[in-house]
């Protein structure tokens, strides 16, 4: 099942994959030479989501320059592989991403040192300024993903882009963002920043260079009156009081390495529909 560590890194990284033994070998293999290079240990974390194919069976045999677990998730749905996963963490800093690696791994950078200076929430945003997406012309993905996130945006703290899949936290309150969280589907992202508002806290969005992949499981047809079900949930679940406040992290020091200015160097000016890659339809 990879390599395995007992004590826990410092950063761990959900993978959800549904049926991703194609997509899953490349991907696992940036990923792990990306971390390979952070000043801090890492973990991977990949969450079988009831695969039909190898999937399992490719991360078992994985051997990298990181440790790599393996989960096995039965509930269909992005969410509920990603909640499983982030429960399974215990690192004081924690996130996931698609199987795909549609986001460039140069922002992991940006995103530990934010972390490491106390910001609790940082999320990839394909609408940054800064940013630069490839490949996400058309144009009913491109005015759905507009009403998507205009609709969604005071739920998720203001951000522009709630579906980038590209989201790390301060481990306490990622963890309890996750244990609130009950949709399965699509707009888990939104539920998912929603119980972290609700607790108080502000979401750092950094620009991302971002390029389409093909095998995306999202349909505007058939799947926008699921989202618009999942939404209506959403508002009603983000009206209760949190369970619990989670106390912001000690600041850490910034490593030498890590450039602070890393969050303006970047650069998508596209918006996001829901991030489809790397797990079962919702």
């Amino acid at each position: 099942m990879g390599t395995r560590h007992d004590s826990p890194a410092p950063l761990e990284i959900v993978i959800p994959a549904y049926n991703e033994a194609v997509r899953l070998p490349a991907g696992l293999g940036l990923l792990s030479d990306k971390l390979a290079t952070l000043p801090a240990s890492a973990q991977i974390v990949v969450v079988d989501n009831a695969s039909t194919d190898g999937t399992a069976e490719f991360v078992r045999s994985w051997r990298g320059p990181v440790p790599v677990r393996l989960l096995r998730c039965e509930r269909r749905g992005k969410g509920a592989a990603v909640r499983t996963g982030l429960l399974a963490t215990s690192a004081p800093y924690i996130g996931y991403m698609d199987a795909d690696m549609a986001t460039d791994l140069a922002a992991l950078d940006a995103v530990l040192t934010l972390l490491r200076q106390g910001h609790p929430v940082v999320v990839g945003s394909r609408r940054h300024g800064r940013s630069v997406a490839e490949g996400y012309k058309l144009p009913a993905r491109r005015l759905g993903a507009l009403t998507f996130n205009r609709v969604v945006r005071d739920l998720a703290g203001g951000i522009p882009d709630t579906q980038c899949g590209f989201k790390f936290f301060s481990g306490p309150l990622g963890r309890a963002a996750a244990a609130d969280l009950r949709t399965a589907g699509f707009s888990f992202d939104v539920e998912l920043l929603a119980h972290c508002v609700r607790r108080g806290v502000t979401v750092t969005d950094i620009p991302v260079v971002w390029r389409d992949r093909p095998g995306s499981t999202f349909s505007v047809r058939r799947h926008s009156l699921q989202c618009v079900f999942e939404l209506a949930r959403i508002r009603s679940r983000a009206r209760r009081p949190a369970r619990r406040p989670v106390p912001r992290p000690p600041r850490a020091a910034v490593p030498e390495r890590a450039d602070p200015d890393l969050a303006e160097g970047l650069v998508l000016p596209d918006g996001g529909l829901p991030s489809t890659s790397g797990a079962g339809p919702g």
